[in-house]
């Protein structure tokens, strides 16, 4: 045989040796799922009478609710993908700390017809929005709205929330659903005197508010449904789960809402 013809011979053997060597071949670099829209993301639809209701809590305060093809949120505020959500038809601010009344984001997600409520003290700090005070009861669009108090209890944390500073929590319902966010809070006595709510969210995140323990044991007395832990700071929402495990008739629902 010609030396060429063993030489290609022989390179053709290499090749092919190679071809099906896959023991330097890199492996394929793996999928990234892809990421829900910013409207999407920690979403529950609950059913109410009049149709479905939107559940979307988006961080550590703020709070969309979607109902009728208009949208509702409780304490704009903090790091979100704002842009890409929905414009507010109502906007409500429980108080005036800067994590609850961001005046940035409210202009974000405003249009020229936004309703905006707010406590005294919030609206008078941000310079726009109607006041509400604790124990009045609004029609706004298509849902009752009711504030109520949100104040500290334990002495070191007085300061931070104080009762004479008059704070809200909001009481929305829609079409017989009603749902509760607490604002910034400890479990107060009007706390746990609420009745028929359907859908909480109770803070858990000390000092500034009450630790786990202290919000299950408010939920055991007035039994929402559905808890949502939320504001968390450092503290574990799954901690409240796991306290009202023996409360078969409230659903915890735990996401990560520092």
């Amino acid at each position: 045989m010609k030396p060429c013809i063993v030489y290609l011979l022989a390179a053709w053997a290499t090749a092919m040796a190679a071809g099906c060597d896959t023991s330097s071949q890199q492996p394929a670099a793996p999928q990234t799922p892809p990421q829900p829209a910013p409207s999407e993301r920690n979403v529950a639809v609950e059913q109410t009478a009049e149709g479905e209701l939107t559940i979307q809590p988006i961080n550590h305060s703020a709070v969309r609710l979607a109902f009728k093809g208009r949208q509702y949120y409780v304490d704009p505020a903090g790091k979100a993908d704002w842009d890409a959500l929905p414009k507010a038809d109502v906007i409500l601010i429980t108080h005036e700390h800067r994590d609850h009344l961001d005046p940035d984001v409210v202009a974000k997600i405003r249009t020229a017809d936004t309703v905006i409520l707010a406590s005294a003290a919030a609206a008078a700090k941000a310079g726009f929005g109607e006041m509400i005070e604790i124990g009045q009861t609004r029609q706004v669009l298509d849902i009752t709205l009711e504030a109520v108090p949100a104040y500290n209890l334990t002495p070191d944390r007085l300061r931070y929330h104080p009762r004479q500073r008059k704070d809200n929590g909001y009481i929305l319902t829609f079409a017989g659903t009603r749902v509760y966010v607490a604002g910034d809070t400890e479990g107060t006595e009007e706390m746990r005197a609420l009745k028929d709510i359907d859908v909480a969210f109770l803070p858990i995140n000390l000092p500034y508010t009450m630790p786990a323990a202290e919000a299950a044991d408010a939920a055991r007395a007035f039994k929402p449904r559905i808890l949502y832990p939320y504001h968390q700071g450092t503290s574990d929402p799954a901690e409240v789960r796991r306290l009202l495990a023996d409360e078969t008739a409230i659903e915890v629902r735990v996401l990560a809402l520092p």
